[in-house]
């Protein structure tokens, strides 16, 4: 185990035995750090936080803080960070709250870049790139492979759908579907993530029956009830569409339209 002379590491934290820990960071109790994982300089880490292996994290993070709701009274609540990600400086994930769940939950290989911040509660997917000074609200839900550009930022209890791109300054106050590319602020729809899909080996077909649905959601003039029922006929010749179709029909928030 390397542990800077200078870290602070709670006699109740758990380390593998290869994980690295740099000079004045700060490890409390209930933090368990997985094989492979470097943390390095002034990063504080609080408890009860579980990260995975091969974690890279940058000096000056903040992680497993008490979540910023006036709600939060001292119960006991998680982090759970798993395996293979990077999280740049200045980077503060906080606690779940025992409202909405008890955890917040950062999954697998995400780019999370200087400044970012997520909130209590949020529950990020794998592959995600966050790039510099993005922002999650509390409760907000990020699927696989979103990628959000510099500032943008998401409302309380939204949600962003897998492959889905936001903009530059992006400020998405309601849900995101799969596949789609918003900007603006407020955010709107804008076309097909055609780009993404391209780099994570989406065919031609599988392309152009997301590009119908996007149509049928966005340009035909329908209202949602027959977006829907379009979708939903669409829906049997696509997985993408129906993931789209089950997206849409359990969103608990107004799609951005």
């Amino acid at each position: 185990m390397n542990i800077h002379p200078t870290a602070l590491v709670d006699a109740g934290a758990r380390l593998a035995a290869d994980a690295e820990v740099g000079a004045y960071s700060i490890i409390g109790a209930e933090v368990e750090i997985g094989s492979g994982t470097r943390i390095g300089p002034h990063v504080v880490i609080e408890g009860p936080t579980r990260i995975g292996r091969d974690n890279r994290i940058w000096q000056f993070a903040a992680l497993g803080g008490d979540p910023q709701d006036k709600k939060h009274t001292g119960e006991r609540t998680e982090l759970v960070i798993g395996v293979g990600n990077t999280i740049r400086e200045f980077v503060t994930i906080n606690r779940g709250t025992a409202q909405g769940g008890g955890t917040t939950r950062v999954g697998d290989d995400n780019w999370i870049m200087a400044y970012v911040h997520i909130a209590h509660d949020c529950s990020v997917g794998d592959h995600t790139v966050l790039a510099n000074n993005v922002t999650l609200a509390g409760h907000v839900e990020i699927g696989d492979h979103v990628v959000m550009g510099g500032f943008a930022g998401v409302h309380q209890f939204c949600r962003v759908g897998p492959h889905a791109f936001a903009a530059m300054y992006a400020a998405i106050n309601r849900d995101v579907p799969p596949f789609c590319y918003v900007a603006g602020q407020f955010a709107e729809p804008r076309g097909v993530n055609i780009e993404g899909l391209k780099r994570r080996g989406f065919d031609a077909t599988r392309i152009a029956a997301i590009k119908r649905a996007y149509r049928a959601l966005y340009m035909a003039g329908l209202s949602l009830a027959e977006a829907r029922t379009r979708l939903g006929e669409l829906a049997s010749d696509s997985a993408d569409v129906a993931q789209m179709l089950h997206f849409v029909e359990t969103s608990q928030r107004a799609l951005v339209r």
